[in-house]
């Protein structure tokens, strides 16, 4: 569907992570993504608007460990290539990760490691499409637009607790 500027809201909200900028449409959440200076902030601000309402408490328990998945309205805006991995980046379970490598096998473009890490690098819903599941070939935490230490404490975050039982 796409972001017009008569139909974008905005709301920036504090997180663990750092202020995080929520943009949403008349039809879902269109960006997720860290606010810093200069960034444009399409549309009107509105600290009301029920996706944001509903996304900022959605994000709340996820960072509380109250929340494993995400369930809000998307309106992603790209290529249909970006759609595709950004789809798939929404299958990843809570607590796992994926390679590049992985996504590209995905969605049936084997050879489309690189064009997988430039989508997965353009997400525009960071967080809940969670591209900070994604990790290079290696095993090796990689690119990410809030800052590999965001992404470290997100994958924190989603890191099993240890169970400990009275019983030994």
């Amino acid at each position: 569907m796409g972001l017009t500027l008569n139909s974008a809201y905005h709301k920036i909200i504090k997180s663990p992570v750092g202020e995080l900028l929520l943009v949403a449409s008349d039809s879902g959440l269109s960006s997720l993504i860290w606010d810093r200076e200069g960034f444009e902030r399409p549309g009107i601000e509105d600290n009301n608007h029920p996706i944001l309402l509903e996304t900022e408490q959605q994000l709340n328990e996820y960072f509380a460990k109250k929340r494993q998945t995400f369930s809000l309205p998307l309106d992603f805006d790209g290529t249909v290539f970006q759609k595709k991995v950004w789809e798939a980046l929404l299958t990843i379970p809570f607590g796992e990760t994926r390679t590049y490598g992985d996504i590209a096998k995905q969605i049936g473009s084997p050879q489309a490691v690189r064009a997988v890490g430039g989508a997965a690098n353009k997400n525009p819903i960071c967080i809940v499409a969670p591209c900070h599941r994604v990790i290079g070939a290696t095993g090796k935490l990689v690119g990410f637009g809030g800052g590999l230490m965001n992404k470290t404490l997100l994958l924190e975050i989603e890191r099993p607790q240890a169970q400990l039982s009275l019983w030994g």
